[in-house]
């Protein structure tokens, strides 16, 4: 769902011109779908209902709960750093900061899971996941431009990630439903965003852009981003951060494997660079999520 989504949001920024207005059009997208389940499903609705009684018992923490700003602040780190040194650097800035910040988070106790030892098992699982990136993107590597400044955007971006998805796992605790979860993300993202592409017009000048063309495909990137956070919600309590970072990585990589094989872009080929790197990070997860 991963790569299926910046494949759709990338299409959708090509015809727009605009990644944090495409973004915006894709969260909106979701929200929507979202707020048709609230309105039809009574278990959603309760799911939402229990949130508000979770905070006042203080079985769940208010700074819990607008969790999908994050996904906004990521959508802007992802803007920023990828029209400075494109999509290969910046996917191994991102993992970098992702499986970093999962160790730390389950280490802390962010995540619902009870605190996770920062084990050197679990420090190899992600140094093999973030070599395994930087394999499957060295081919794509010729004529990037290194920034400082977007590789650590792309980092914190990273960081911003394993943190949404720790607090995405406290509120699904609380509200026993995914759905009612990811309702709330998409509510806050949706908000974020719109308010990023305000500031862009009113202060710097951007111009609101509506595509005229394009693929149908385009528009499903807030279903693509809406199926991935559900399952975020559901996995992050069972597993953790760091172990449901390093599967979407493989899965991410797989998809973008068989994406390369079946409809690839800009006359991309597969790589045995790619091929390596999907085997990598499939290392990963069977090192980072064995237990004794």
């Amino acid at each position: 769902m991963n790569a299926l989504q910046a494949r759709a949001n990338g299409e959708l920024t090509r015809h727009i011109g605009n990644g944090v207005q495409a973004a915006l059009i894709s969260f909106a997208t979701g929200l929507v779908l979202l707020s048709i389940a609230l309105v039809v499903s009574p278990s959603v609705r309760s799911g939402v209902t229990r949130l508000p009684h979770a905070v006042r018992s203080g079985a769940l923490a208010w700074w819990a709960l607008p969790a999908g700003l994050l996904g906004g602040a990521f959508i802007a780190c992802q803007s920023f750093a990828t029209a400075l040194m494109g999509v290969a650097l910046f996917s191994v800035g991102m993992v970098a900061g992702q499986t970093v910040n999962s160790i730390i988070v389950d280490r802390v106790g962010l995540s619902p899971i009870s605190r996770t030892s920062a084990t050197g098992r679990r420090a190899m699982a992600a140094g093999i996941a973030i070599l395994a990136v930087v394999v499957a993107a060295s081919g794509r590597l010729s004529g990037a431009q290194l920034s400082a400044p977007a590789l650590a955007a792309a980092f914190v971006g990273g960081c911003l990630v394993a943190v949404q998805q720790a607090l995405n796992g406290r509120v699904t605790v609380a509200s026993r439903q995914p759905i009612a979860t990811t309702w709330l993300n998409f509510v806050f993202g949706t908000v974020g965003l719109a308010l990023g592409v305000a500031v862009g017009v009113v202060w710097f000048g951007a111009q609101l852009t509506a595509p005229t063309s394009g693929p149908w495909w385009m528009y499903l990137g807030g279903l693509f981003g809406l199926i991935f956070i559900v399952t975020a919600s559901w996995a992050v309590p069972r597993y953790g951060v760091l172990v449901f970072a390093l599967v979407t990585i493989a899965g991410q990589l797989s998809a973008a494997l068989l994406l390369d094989l079946v409809a690839p872009v800009g006359g991309n080929t597969v790589q045995w660079t790619l091929l390596a790197g999907v085997a990598l990070t499939f290392a990963a997860v069977g090192v980072g999520a064995r237990r004794a």
